[in-house]
């Protein structure tokens, strides 16, 4: 097993080369706040990234979630950004099938959200459309997680200067939301709000300037879970590192991260990401279990043995 610690500010980004389920195996219980990953889309890119036929998934990823659970605090929670594959002319159900299993496992599917990727060329298929979406799922170990809602309001928009000019009667009325949504049927509250909070879908370009990855998703798409789960000097775990862009996300918005990747060429890329895109200033630091610390310089060749 290959590890390299990177530093950037006050926060430690442990980068391992091998297989997320023999490494999480030496990872201390209750130790994550947030797990955000990709994993290898199925039966696609074979020999690059990915591979896994549909009918095998489910069985390929439960070992891999049991670890998850069992690292991720009882407030924590695990963002899967995860697509159904179309075989035979329709859509295969591994993803649900998935959901049902680690609900199984003790896992709470407790959210989902839409990444609409805006920037999606126009496409087509005999009977169908090309997908402008990817789900990202929320599992939590419990229904007390963290959650940290103001970090990612966002502003209320042009139409608010139209629709609160003229409020009815029916706009003034049950102050408060039954569900707890912040707002309720009273519209008028929202008169002189600059920002509110979003829904579940969200509207982010794909990431059209990282050529090293086949599937990598933006920086936006992270940060954007890591400032809703997480407080700074918080810990998140990407077990499907790819390129880094989770581990990039992470130290950006001062938390540690802890990324995982299985192929050689994807590890040394997302490390060489890390320096550039965080602009470290020359520094690994390798953590001892006395709690120790030693400080040396980056070589491109060196790796440390965890």
């Amino acid at each position: 097993m290959n590890k390299k610690s990177l530093a950037y500010k006050n926060t430690i980004s442990n980068f391992y080369l091998g297989d997320c389920v023999d490494i999480l195996k030496d990872l201390n219980e209750n130790s994550v706040d947030l797990i955000v990953t990709s994993p290898p889309y199925s039966d696609q890119r074979k020999g690059t990234y990915g591979g896994i036929h549909p009918d095998s998934y489910v069985e390929w990823f439960l070992p891999k979630s049991k670890e998850f659970f069992r690292v991720l605090k009882p407030t924590g929670t695990f963002i899967l950004n995860i697509k159904e594959k179309v075989v035979n002319g329709e859509r295969h159900t591994y993803v649900l099938d998935l959901i049902k299993e680690m609900r199984n496992q003790g896992w709470l599917w407790t959210e989902e959200f839409i990444w609409h990727k805006k920037n999606c060329h126009p496409g087509k298929w005999p009977n169908r459309f090309r997908d402008s979406w990817e789900r990202l799922i929320q599992f939590n170990k419990s229904k007390n997680f963290s959650m940290y809602q103001e970090n990612v309001m966002v502003p209320i928009g042009d139409w608010a200067k139209t629709r609160l000019k003229n409020l009815s009667e029916t706009d003034k009325i049950r102050d408060n939301s039954k569900v707890g949504s912040g707002f309720g049927k009273n519209v008028s509250k929202w008169v002189g709000k600059e920002f509110v909070y979003p829904t579940n879908v969200l509207h982010l370009a794909t990431e059209s300037s990282n050529k090293s990855h086949s599937a990598a998703f933006p920086t936006s798409l992270p940060s954007w879970f890591i400032k809703l789960f997480t407080k700074e000097n918080d810990v998140v775990l990407d077990p499907f590192l790819g390129s880094g862009t989770t581990a990039i996300a992470s130290s950006l918005l001062g938390r540690n991260s802890i990324g995982i990747e299985l192929l050689d060429r994807y590890f040394e890329t997302a490390l060489q990401r890390f320096q550039e895109e965080t602009k470290i200033n020359g520094v690994v630091k390798t953590k001892a279990k006395t709690n120790e610390e030693d400080i040396i310089e980056i070589s491109q060749q060196s790796l440390l043995y965890g």
